[in-house]
C-alpha cells in the first residue's frame, strides 16, 4: 500500500476554497485567520482526512523510514514484549519506531494516530480491533499502511496479525470445567475501547452455556489493570454467597493481585478458591503458588506484525491475516474444587 495518493496540502486548499498558505497559517499560527476560514479549512481536512507530514515532505521519495506503535498501556508487560520484538524486525530493515499509548480511549488513539503521521510516520502498528468508524474512515482516506494486532477473527482482514482472543478463553474455560467447576466467577478487564477483555468474557460464557450440568457463571466484575483492583475484585466476590470455586482473571496482574488478597484475607488458593489468569507474563510463572494461566505468543505476534507491516510499506499485500495460536499453562493455582464446597 502507498501513500503516494494521500490528500495533499493543495486537495485541502482546493476544496477549502483556499490559499495553500492560508492552510499553512492555519495549521501552525490559527489565531492569525479568521474564524471562517478556519472553519473551512478544518471542514475540508476532515472530509479528505489530511494530516501535515512534516518528516515526509522534506523527502522527494515521501518515505522516513519511520513507524509508530499505538498501544493501550505500558504498565502491561505483555505490549512491552511485543513491541520490543515488533522494534527488533524494524531495526534489521532500518526502519525506527515511534511509540505512543492511548489509555484505552479511542479518541486519544485517534489524535495519537495524527500526530504520529504529522511526524512522518510512515506505517502504524494498533492493537485490537475496538475504535470509532471516524477512526477507520480517517486510515482508510489516508491511506496510510497499518496493521492491527493482539486480536484476530474468523473474517479478519489482511491487516490482522494475532490470536482469537474468545477461541483461547473458551478453551481455557472448558479445561476448567473438565476439573469439575460449576459455580464460576470472572474478573474482567475493563471492556470500554478494549475487544480483547470483552471477547475473553464472551468466550468465558460460552463454553459455560454449551458445557451445561449446572455450570453456571455466577459473579462478573470489571477491574483497570492493576494489581490492588484485581484483589478488591477478588474480596468483592468472596463476601458473596455462594462463593465460586474457581475464578477466571482477563489478565495476570488482575490474577496475581486476587492472589495476593487471598492470601491477605486467609483465603487458601486453590483449596478454597482456585485461579486462572491471561497472558502468561514473567509474573505468572513466579508468584506462589503459580498463576495456571493462558500463554500468548506476544513474541511472534511482535515479530509477524513487523514483517506483515513491512511488506505493506513495500507496496504489496504481505501474508495476512497472520493468525497465532495460544497455549493453556496448567499450574499450581488451578485444582479440582473441594469434596465439600458450600
Amino acid at each position: 500500500m502507498s501513500r503516494a495518493n494521500a490528500p495533499t496540502l493543495e486537495d485541502v486548499a482546493r476544496l477549502a476554497g483556499v490559499s495553500t498558505a492560508s492552510i499553512s497559517r492555519a495549521l501552525n499560527d490559527p489565531d492569525k485567520v479568521a474564524k471562517p476560514t478556519r472553519d473551512k479549512i478544518e471542514k475540508a481536512i476532515d472530509a479528505l482526512g489530511y494530516t501535515p507530514n512534516f518528516g515526509g515532505r522534506a523527502l522527494a521519495s515521501n518515505r522516513t523510514n519511520t513507524v509508530g506503535a499505538i498501544i493501550p498501556t505500558m504498565a502491561n508487560a505483555m505490549f512491552a514484549s511485543g513491541v520490543q520484538a515488533f522494534q527488533e524486525v524494524l531495526s534489521e530493515a532500518g526502519v525506527n519506531l515511534l511509540l505512543a499509548t492511548t489509555g484505552y480511549d479511542p479518541e486519544q488513539e485517534l489524535r495519537q494516530i495524527k500526530a504520529l503521521i504529522a511526524h512522518g510516520a510512515d506505517g502504524l502498528m494498533l492493537i485490537g480491533d475496538a475504535r470509532p468508524q471516524t477512526t477507520r474512515d480517517f486510515l482508510d482516506k489516508r491511506r496510510i499502511p497499518h496493521v492491527i494486532s493482539w486480536c484476530f477473527q474468523p473474517e479478519a482482514s489482511p491487516v490482522h496479525v494475532g490470536f482469537d482472543n474468545r477461541a483461547a478463553a473458551y478453551a481455557a474455560m472448558q479445561r476448567v470445567l473438565a476439573l469439575g467447576h460449576r459455580r464460576i466467577a470472572m474478573i474482567c478487564g475493563v471492556r470500554a475501547g478494549n475487544d480483547r477483555a470483552g471477547d475473553r468474557l464472551d468466550g468465558v460464557t460460552a463454553a459455560i452455556a454449551d458445557f451445561g450440568q449446572g455450570a453456571e457463571l455466577i459473579q462478573v466484575t470489571e477491574a483497570r489493570y492493576r494489581l490492588e483492583f484485581g484483589g478488591d475484585a477478588f474480596e468483592a466476590i468472596m463476601s458473596h454467597t455462594p462463593r465460586p470455586t474457581v475464578i477466571m482473571c482477563g489478565n495476570d496482574v488482575l490474577a496475581a493481585g486476587a492472589l495476593k488478597r487471598a492470601r491477605e484475607l486467609g483465603i487458601d488458593v486453590p483449596g478454597t478458591v482456585s485461579l486462572v489468569g491471561f497472558d502468561d507474563i514473567g509474573l505468572a510463572s513466579v508468584v506462589t503458588p503459580p498463576l495456571a494461566t493462558v500463554r500468548v505468543p506476544q513474541i511472534e505476534m511482535g515479530r509477524a506484525a513487523a514483517r506483515l507491516l513491512l511488506a505493506r510499506l513495500g507496496g504489496q499485500d504481505g501474508d495476512g491475516p497472520v493468525e497465532l495460536h495460544t497455549e493453556f499453562m496448567p499450574r499450581a493455582s488451578l485444582a479440582p474444587p473441594a469434596p465439600d464446597s458450600p
